[in-house]
């Protein structure tokens, strides 16, 4: 649940929220949903985000079509009964038996309210043991006195208690460990259970959270809650492994990612656990370099991108700093530098080769310059006419055949896959036949629409642009085979 009214953070600036993240079904998301499915190893839906737009345009699309009757639209029941909907709608069509809902914001605020509302009354339907809230808070340490102090997380609850919600599990975010009497005053002042009362430690990789809360016992605190039965401890040996190898690598490269939200590093958060799932694969460290694309220019591209052992365009949209991905890209080729580009990072690899390679000057995509001679990039078939920027590209999952004597076939080491996407322009294929007979290949099609998914320079180290978004399928459990074969390229291996 996300408290903003935007419909959904497609047309939000990376600057704004970090990521768009996409899913198999094509809905534009908060880059939440993506830890989620890092961590799950469960794709998500359309059905997973909801938006305070997306539930008053519901709301009021019904109040136009008159389907209530007359009746006067309010906050309660109406904007309620709709996030309850929501709520409810995902078990329903999954046939879950819990569902984890998650409140943006932060308690007090004015836009949250109506989702506190809604939780208020879930819980009083279905009663105490089928609705447990699960408070988060912080107990920040006073290095002056080296103490922890609590009266954040008791003022956090009391507002929550004025809201008509009794917090039935606390979770304190914290520097230091807990003790017993610190634990015992919270859940005296907060009315829990001392059990219910669980610690999270700030650690050196997210990924360390589930071990802890299993050492904390989150798991059976809230299944007894639920008057759950409380089955087997879970099974985390794959997850175990995962921590244990990228905690303890035994190489370490730096790889250059360029792109033009540097500055704000969950702009492309789902790319960087990208290379945190690769690298623990191949045991090895990935240091990631954010490198500014304005800042980059042929002239300066060796001094800007030495002493990387791998170089990552990054996905994006506009003019702005276009030119230094182009010259990232041409850096990469030239001195044989493992190269991976994503979406725009494939198309300005192709925008390079054309004008180096094929000679075709001025080659360009429309999206940056309409009046190119060589539009080796265009805008593509299904998006003319559309002017509406909001969830109107090419979104979602679709099929992609990798031809077998390919770089991307070793990693995937299969010939079909689905890859998600998030793009309105795609390579021309009227220029297919002279790029292929100049050295660059398209090695992966759809095979529907005939658009071409992957390039590749096959006489190189390892080059490798893709149109699609592999770092949305990324996860612990499965590692995305491009990450992993760019790593292992860009080691030496």
């Amino acid at each position: 649940m996300d408290p903003y009214i935007n419909v959904d953070p497609g047309t939000l600036n990376p600057y704004e929220h970090g990521e768009c993240y996409v899913t198999e079904d094509g809905a534009e998301t908060d880059l939440d949903l993506g830890h989620y499915e890092r961590f799950l190893n469960i794709p998500t839906s359309q059905a997973n985000n909801v938006t305070t737009g997306k539930v008053y345009q519901t709301v009021i699309n019904k109040e136009r079509t008159g389907d209530y009757l007359g009746k006067t639209v309010q906050i309660i029941p109406h904007i309620t009964d709709e996030i309850k909907r929501r709520i409810k709608f995902v078990a329903r069509k999954n046939q879950f038996d819990i569902v984890i809902t998650e409140i943006g914001g932060t308690v007090g605020d004015i836009e949250s309210l109506p989702y506190i509302e809604s939780v208020r009354q879930l819980k009083w339907e279905l009663g105490p043991q089928n609705c447990l809230v699960v408070h988060l808070t912080l107990v920040p340490y006073l290095a002056a006195t080296g103490e922890l102090k609590t009266k954040p997380t008791q003022h956090s609850v009391k507002i929550l208690q004025e809201n008509g919600i009794q917090a039935d599990v606390l979770i304190l975010r914290t520097e230091h460990s807990l003790n017993d009497a610190l634990r015992e005053k919270v859940a005296l002042f907060c009315n829990v259970d001392k059990p219910s009362v669980i610690e999270s430690k700030n650690v050196s990789t997210i990924y360390q959270v589930p071990l802890l809360m299993l050492d904390e016992k989150l798991d059976q605190v809230v299944l007894r809650k639920l008057n759950l039965p409380p089955g087997n401890e879970p099974e985390l040996k794959v997850w175990k492994t995962f921590v244990k190898k990228l905690q303890n690598p035994k190489r370490k490269i730096k790889i250059g990612l360029v792109g033009k939200y540097v500055e704000l590093h969950d702009a492309y958060k789902s790319i960087s656990e990208s290379f945190v799932h690769g690298g623990a694969v191949n045991e090895c460290e990935v240091d990631l370099q954010y490198i500014h694309s304005e800042g980059i220019t042929d002239q300066n591209a060796k001094e800007k991108l030495a002493g990387l052992n791998g170089i990552l365009v990054a996905p994006g949209f506009g003019n702005r700093g276009i030119e230094g991905k182009i010259s990232a890209a041409r850096y990469a080729r030239e001195n044989n530098i493992p190269y991976l580009g994503i979406c725009l990072g494939m198309q300005c690899a192709v925008i390079e080769f054309a004008r180096d390679v094929l000679k075709l000057e001025n080659a360009d995509s429309s999206e940056m310059n309409a009046r190119t001679p060589f539009p080796v990039i265009d805008l593509m078939e299904g998006q003319k006419g559309i002017t509406e920027k909001g969830g109107t590209m090419r979104l979602g999952a679709y099929p992609c055949r990798i031809s077998k004597d390919s770089f991307t076939y070793d990693a995937y080491q299969k010939t079909d896959t689905s890859e998600r996407h998030r793009h309105r322009y795609e390579f021309n294929n009227k220029y297919l036949k002279q790029f292929e007979a100049s050295g660059m290949r398209a090695v992966g099609i759809n095979p529907e629409s005939g658009l071409v998914e992957i390039v590749e320079i096959p006489g190189h180290k390892w080059y490798v642009g893709v149109q699609f978004h592999p770092e949305y399928r990324s996860t612990v459990v499965a590692p995305h085979p491009l990450f992993v074969g760019f790593i292992k390229a860009s080691m030496g291996e």
